[in-house]
């Protein structure tokens, strides 16, 4: 008997505050956060989650890591007993779900965007994104000489280094890598702070001119240069049969548009493969699992075109599986994938919103 619940425990994570440490990368909640993790121990929770936010140990200068105050939660934690799931967060914190606090990337990275603001998502109408470097940049050496990826690289690598007390004890159990806007794999197709409202298709987010020249490459490499980027897409509110690109026999069905999806979704995989070659090389021999945040798109899932899925950058129609690549991917790297909608349940959603997330997970799972 004792054998069969033990097959079947599930641990139990409880997310720490976005601001436990503080904007101004200090840790001044000692006293609250002791007697919470307290609480969580009675409870018999397993272990607790938190963002390591780029923009605040990475905050003074390139290379200028303060790992401090999070070493003090992380001391407090290993003291209760408690296993701890650390996120390299790569993100802004604030403009999405939950966001309460507002901790942007580095300042020293954004001031490279005042001059080239090519570096940050961007939409059709030339609006950028500040939350999440554009992955037209991941091998393009524009920040004092390092790519993206590097930058990822160094921070994880810098990370291991400082936390090696709590690797080697084991209290540090998983890794999970930020990939995108508010951690996840995706592109910032429905950002709230740009007036996105729930269920709005979202946008296409690579007009860049990083991206748009590797679109261009590649429409010229498969033998049509005179391909451009999609153009009849819609915007953030709209309605799939709205758009040209989305409506029954839309443009995603030709030849242009299933070329142009699979570009985009690929850019986004192998944004996802590069970063997770650089945290297997860097935390080899570590007993820790790496994990990514894919988000769990459930609105459009009912009908055909799959809109509000597509423009996050999952490939994903009825006679097409766009998560069966991503699972590939993850099985390369010995990676596991945490789902954003896991708990939500069809009767919860509004009809309009033809949405499906039970039927999601079930596909995705």
């Amino acid at each position: 008997m004792a054998g069969n619940m033990l097959a079947n425990y599930v641990q139990v994570y409880v997310m720490l505050p976005l601001d436990v440490v503080s904007v101004d990368n200090k840790f001044e909640k000692g006293d609250e956060i002791r007697a919470q993790l307290k609480k969580l121990t009675e409870a018999g929770v397993d272990g607790v989650m938190i963002d390591v936010w780029w923009g605040l140990v990475e905050g003074k200068g390139p290379k200028a890591y303060d790992w401090s105050a999070y070493k003090q939660v992380f001391d407090l934690v290993h003291e209760a007993g408690l296993k701890l799931q650390a996120i390299m967060s790569f993100h802004q914190c604030g403009g999405n779900v939950g966001d309460v606090v507002n901790i942007p990337i580095p300042q020293w990275v954004r001031d490279v965007g005042a001059t080239d603001p090519d570096i940050f998502y961007t939409n059709r109408g030339g609006t950028r994104n500040i939350e999440y470097l554009t992955l037209g940049v991941d091998d393009q050496p524009l920040f004092h000489g390092r790519t993206a990826v590097q930058m990822y690289a160094d921070y994880m690598a810098s990370f291991r280094e400082n936390m090696k007390k709590f690797l080697d004890a084991g209290t540090i159990v998983d890794i999970e890598v930020g990939l995108g806007p508010a951690g996840e794999m995706r592109y910032p197709s429905y950002p709230q702070s740009q007036g996105w409202v729930f269920p709005g298709i979202g946008e296409f987010i690579c007009y860049d001119k990083y991206l748009e020249a590797d679109f261009k490459a590649a429409a010229a490499k498969a033998g049509h240069p005179e391909w451009e980027l999609p153009d009849d897409a819609g915007e953030y509110n709209d309605t799939p049969e709205k758009t040209q690109f989305f409506k029954d026999n839309g443009t995603y069905l030709t030849e242009k548009g299933k070329f142009f999806l699979s570009w985009y979704s690929n850019k986004l995989i192998k944004h996802g493969d590069k970063i997770l070659d650089e945290a297997n090389k860097v935390f080899l021999g570590c007993r820790v699992q790496l994990a990514i945040k894919i988000s769990g798109i459930h609105w459009w899932y009912r009908v055909p075109n799959h809109a509000a899925e597509l423009t996050a950058g999952y490939y994903n129609l009825d006679d097409r599986d766009g998560y069966r690549t991503i699972a590939r991917m993850l099985t390369r790297h010995h990676a596991s994938m945490n789902f954003t909608c896991a708990e939500m349940r069809d009767s919860e959603q509004s009809e309009e919103a033809k949405s499906a997330p039970e039927e999601l997970v079930q596909q995705v799972c």
